[in-house]
């Protein structure tokens, strides 16, 4: 059995789904790929299905309703605990996230516990953004910093790799949320823990073709978040730690 496992979940990606299971499958032979479909009505899940039967390293958590993003995530982080797997990566569907980069996060994960696929560390690497959106996405990670103080370029990425032992210490089911703020709360959680985080750049590309799932209420959410971060840690700006007893040893 592979150690390794890519996690995609999908709502409404059939265009999608054969396209990034091939770049993913070709970009890494010693890992499987885990699809989380939230009962896509355009046939996603049986797409899926299909592609399962041609290659054993695919698989498929099918859920009955479209619940969220963060609880797409943790069905599939919950499935790969109770498998082998050692190191985890999370990507979109869509093929913003470049396959052709997991190596590079695979291998950083060897002496780092959450290693971050940054779109700004040492530049920005985005493609076919206009202005606008980069300003909107470069300022809520700016306001993610100042608010709590993680110190890392691009807390909001959607692209990272984490070890198993850093899923087993955060308590999945007590992460409170579900669209895109789950992935700041999940890399605030594990740093303020003292795991040992780390920032590798890709290159972001827009999506390819579907829709994107970005909507007010999400944005709502990822804005309250922070500030319900901060109340739960007592306003804590570093970690309560400064190495995890679970973290490898490794340093930044």
């Amino acid at each position: 059995m592979n150690l390794k496992l890519v996690i995609i979940p999908t709502y409404n990606e059939s265009d999608n789904v054969e396209r990034v299971s091939s770049a993913v499958l070709n970009a890494v032979s010693n890992a499987d790929l885990l699809f989380v479909d939230d009962n896509s009505p355009d046939g996603t899940g049986q797409l899926i299905d299909t592609l399962i039967e041609n290659n054993d390293r695919i698989k498929v958590l099918h859920r009955q309703d479209k619940d969220g993003l963060g609880r797409a995530y943790i069905a599939g982080f919950e499935w790969a605990l109770k498998q082998n797997y050692q190191y985890i990566v999370q990507m979109d569907a869509d093929l913003s996230h470049d396959p052709a980069a997991l190596p590079d996060l695979f291998a950083a994960a060897e002496n780092h516990d959450v290693v971050i696929g940054s779109r700004y560390v040492d530049g920005i690497r985005i493609m076919d953004w206009p202005l606008s959106r980069l300003i909107l996405s470069k300022c809520a990670s700016k306001y993610v910093r100042i608010i709590t103080g993680i110190p890392f370029q691009d807390p909001t990425s959607g692209f990272n790799c984490y070890r198993r032992a850093v899923l087993e210490h955060l308590e999945l089911g007590t992460i409170t949320a579900n669209g895109y703020s789950f992935l700041v709360e999940l890399k605030h959680r594990a740093w303020i823990l003292g795991f040992k985080l780390v920032e590798v750049p890709i290159t972001f590309h827009e999506r390819r073709s579907g829709e994107s799932k970005m909507n007010a209420a999400i944005i709502r959410e990822a804005i309250l978040l922070m500030w319900k971060l901060m109340f739960k840690w007592k306003f804590r700006r570093r970690p309560l730690t400064q190495s995890h007893e679970a973290s490898v040893a490794s340093s930044n």
